[in-house]
């Protein structure tokens, strides 16, 4: 790309970033949200700052003659360097300048190499399989020497948008229309309402009531608390969110996260109190903030980001994959062991009997178990 070598540095504090990098960064963005320095800033400030027993984050820059040519957030632990990602993580990608090519970036992967001081093992997930830093990366680590692999991370459900809403409800199935139309009359004869937050001064009160349907949902307590509640105040900070609060009285009984950018409506948490299940709070939500995504936000897809979960498919028409790379150095110990490990299971695989066709999956159920 260009004729003076090149630097490569990393940073341990996304603040300590050069602009030309958060620039770079900000562009990536424009893409995906979790591409961007604040989506990162919020994940070390509540998972990774005051907890290093899980690894130490650090933003490798590579720059040229031209500028900055690459920012990879990534995590080291004890065993392997990896994605800057967890399980708040939905998708992950480097930021690389327009005209970069993999042989550009082996300083950078040869200096990933040279830091994990003998973990041996590189993992990046998840990840869009078609995606140009996709490709870039895993050609990337290959010129270092290292052995890569392809592995799947999770099905993705989404919606490319064409319809308004009216015209996409008519697609939805029978049994999605009618839990919407016959609950949608018994919400509201019992006093229920639905809410959508977006930010000013009703941000804290849609904070408190999402965190009170989620302690009364089944679902485990976040790991994390202040991971949530940060990334609620960031979307509202830069117009993304859209909180959706189903109110029964002063209760709240059911509350979705959906975060709105890009042309993109990604539907990021979901819970609802299961004492209420049979009034599909739920899906009364899911259908007034999927209207305001159609028709008030133009959006131009719709994601339901992590999971193969039965009811997405009420919802969404299409489903992609997302997958991460895995490298592995095979003149480390950790590296030639992950290695084996790899060999002997793809050669398993193709061994082993194929199991016999599955059956087909039951119809979704009427309310949303997310």
């Amino acid at each position: 790309m260009n004729d003076t070598i090149p630097s490569v540095t990393s940073f341990t504090d996304i603040d300590q970033l050069p602009a030309d990098a958060l620039a770079l960064m900000a562009r990536a963005e424009t893409r995906h949200i979790e591409f961007g320095a604040d989506w990162f800033r919020n994940l070390v400030t509540h998972v990774y700052a005051d907890n290093k027993a899980a690894g130490q984050p650090r933003l490798w820059v590579l720059r040229g003659a031209a500028g900055v040519l690459a920012v990879v957030p990534t995590l080291a632990t004890g065993s392997e360097v990896c994605a800057l990602a967890n399980f708040y993580t939905a998708i992950y990608s480097p930021a690389f300048a327009d005209d970069v090519q993999a042989r550009d970036l082996l300083p950078l992967s040869r200096a990933l190499r040279r830091d994990g001081r003998g973990a041996g093992v590189f993992r990046f997930w998840p990840m869009d399989p078609a995606s140009r830093e996709f490709a870039l990366l895993r050609e990337a680590l290959a010129l270092a020497g290292l052995s890569v692999h392809a592995f799947f991370s999770f099905g993705n459900w989404y919606e490319p948008v064409r319809l308004n809403w009216a015209d996409y409800l008519k697609a939805r199935s029978s049994q999605v229309r009618n839990t919407i139309k016959r609950n949608a009359k018994k919400f509201a004869a019992e006093g229920g309402r639905l809410e959508i937050v977006q930010g000013g001064d009703r941000l804290e009160a849609g904070l408190a009531a999402y965190q009170s349907v989620y302690a009364q949902s089944w679902k485990i307590p976040e790991p994390y608390p202040g991971f949530v509640p940060g990334l609620i105040r960031l979307c509202a900070a830069r117009g993304w969110l859209r909180l959706g609060v189903a109110w029964l009285g002063d209760k709240a009984v059911a509350a979705q996260i959906w975060i709105v950018a890009n042309g993109r409506a990604d539907i990021y948490k979901l819970a609802y109190d299961e004492a209420y299940k049979a009034l599909a709070p739920g899906t009364l939500l899911t259908a007034a903030l999927m209207e305001q995504a159609l028709d008030v936000d133009a959006v131009r897809e719709i994601d339901y980001l992590i999971g193969d979960d039965a009811y997405k498919a009420a919802w969404m028409s299409q489903r992609r994959e997302r997958f991460g790379i895995v490298a592995y150095d095979p003149l480390t110990p950790r590296g030639l062991a992950g290695l084996a490990r790899q060999t002997l299971g793809r050669a398993w695989r193709r061994l082993r009997p194929k199991p016999a066709t599955a059956p087909a999956p039951a119809a979704p159920a009427a309310e949303n178990p997310a």
